[in-house]
């Protein structure tokens, strides 16, 4: 039996053949667009997605030569936080929806919390992205906004589960993915009809929450015939993609730290507890392992603030212009000749002082150069997400340490500067971008019975590379990042003063 597994991510659909010792024998990879129609608004097509899933299903069969009748299952890790409604008929609403980083619905939350204490929905939901982003808050700011469109809603489907839907025609979710509703009870596992009342949210308009491994059903004729795949093809529910991601990184190993340098970046830990604190708010999803829970900081828009540096400064570079970028990078001393770069080009998360906080190269002079820019760009990434592993090392225990997946793992020299910066020996394995897909196929596995748990994920990694600290080095990032943090919360005032005065 073979599985198939795709990464539905922010920047575009990821899929990958596994045969039934989980070796990955091809791999596809579709992009999608994200509009921005104003800064708070960030919109994907869900009709992107779909296609992206027929054509890399297709690419994988095509490149593999492998027989589709030999497909018994597949999974889907999806990204978070995302609502896309659909009527009665099944048809979506909308043709472009919100997804996780939208923060469109900030009124709508001030609203929520003049009747539900915010500190009470915090600790009940873990949900520690500001509040806006929540899929409860944009239902409000639809129903405010479009009344007509929300009247005709049937069920609001996360990403993940929006595809499902098109390969099943049934609609379910499972708790991952339902722990970034904004109404999830994390420990009871079960929405909480409060937080629905409160928001005005009808509790049927989301679907019946079933486990990740839970088979959804499947193949409809019309996706069989579209993907290339039997109709006897198993659907999985799959999961959010941090919780697939920690899955296919750590396994459901307690206290294991990991790091995803991804478009997003964040740094999780793998707990038998939530990691709840209101002041620093973490954001916690449950864990695909039943009983367990992922909880981590996040930069918005971490890879794809570098790919962004990448677009600005270094046009004229065509070939390995990553490659190439390191090596600018490292014919600048530390600390990048004073200046600083601060990473929130998608705005703050919960970590930072304020979500208005926007990204900023700062201590420019006329002598900066190009390549002074590109480093202290990779450095401010870095020092960004230090701020995250000293908070949750602080909460369960130092990390000896730290792998890394995505595609900022592939550097080598960057995976050096992290280890200094983190004074932290930095893993990288084999499975380096695929942690959310081999996640999505370890569910595929157990929904198949190939697996009966997910033990054996810690034995599909291979150690590619270590990166181990320099304590001059160490020594020298740590006395930066005092201001790298002053830094910070100075924009997040700046941030806070502009978006005041944005109107005037």
């Amino acid at each position: 039996m073979k599985l198939i597994a795709y990464d539905l991510g922010t920047g575009g659909v990821k899929a990958s053949l596994f045969d039934d010792q989980m070796n990955t024998l091809s791999k596809s990879f579709v992009p999608y667009d994200t509009k921005y129609p104003v800064p708070c608004m960030h919109e994907q097509r869900p009709e992107d997605w779909w296609n992206g899933v027929v054509s890399s299903t297709r690419s994988l069969l095509d490149k593999s030569g492998a027989d589709p009748r030999e497909i018994g299952a597949l999974a889907l890790s999806g990204h978070s936080l995302v609502t896309v409604p659909i009527d009665q008929n099944g048809h979506t609403l909308t043709d472009s929806v919100p997804i996780w980083s939208d923060t469109r619905a900030g009124l709508e939350a001030d609203e929520f919390f003049s009747r539900i204490r915010e500190e009470d929905w915090y600790m009940t939901t873990g949900n520690g992205f500001p509040a806006p982003c929540y899929s409860l808050f944009k239902l409000m700011w639809m129903k405010k906004h479009q009344p007509d469109l929300f009247s005709r809603i049937h069920k609001v489907l996360g990403s993940k589960d929006y595809i499902n839907f098109r390969l099943t025609g049934n609609c379910c979710m499972d708790p991952s993915y339902a722990s970034g509703t904004g109404a999830w009870d994390l420990t009871a596992r079960r929405m909480r009809s409060d937080f629905l009342e409160a928001a005005g949210i009808p509790a049927a308009l989301f679907p019946e929450v079933i486990p990740s491994h839970a088979i959804v059903g499947r193949l409809l004729p019309d996706a069989a015939g579209k993907t290339g795949l039997p109709e006897s093809t198993l659907v999985a529910c799959g999961g959010v993609d941090n919780a697939c991601m920690a899955l296919g990184a750590v396994g459901a190993a307690d206290g294991k730290i990991y790091t995803s340098l991804g478009s997003s970046s964040w740094v999780p830990v793998n707990s038998r507890k939530p990691v709840l604190d209101f002041q620093k708010k973490p954001y916690v999803f449950s864990h695909i392992e039943d009983g367990m829970y992922t909880s981590a900081f996040s930069i918005f828009a971490g890879g794809s603030s570098f790919a962004w540096t990448k677009d600005v400064l270094c046009k004229d570079i065509h070939e390995n212009v990553f490659d190439r970028m390191s090596e600018m990078a490292r014919t600048v001393p530390i600390g990048s000749g004073g200046i600083f770069f601060n990473p929130s080009l998608a705005g703050g998360t919960s970590q930072d002082k304020s979500i208005h906080i926007r990204g900023a190269w700062v201590g420019l002079h006329l002598g900066t150069t190009r390549e002074a820019m590109v480093r202290a760009a990779m450095e401010g990434i870095c020092m960004n997400l230090k701020e995250s592993i000293l908070y949750l090392c602080e909460k369960t225990g130092k990390a000896d340490e730290i792998l890394f997946c995505g595609g900022g793992s592939r550097s080598s020299f960057w995976m050096q500067m992290f280890a200094d910066v983190f004074h932290t020996k930095i893993i990288k394995t084999n499975i380096d971008q695929d942690a959310a897909a081999v996640g999505a196929a370890a569910i595929a596995a157990k929904a198949a019975g190939i697996w009966k748990d997910y033990q054996g994920i810690a034995s599909l990694h291979r150690i590619e590379r270590i990166s181990v600290p320099d304590p001059e080095r160490a020594a020298r990032y740590e006395a930066l990042q005092q201001t790298f943090v002053h830094i910070s919360n100075v924009l997040a005032d700046l941030g806070d003063y502009m978006s005041g005065h944005a109107d005037k």
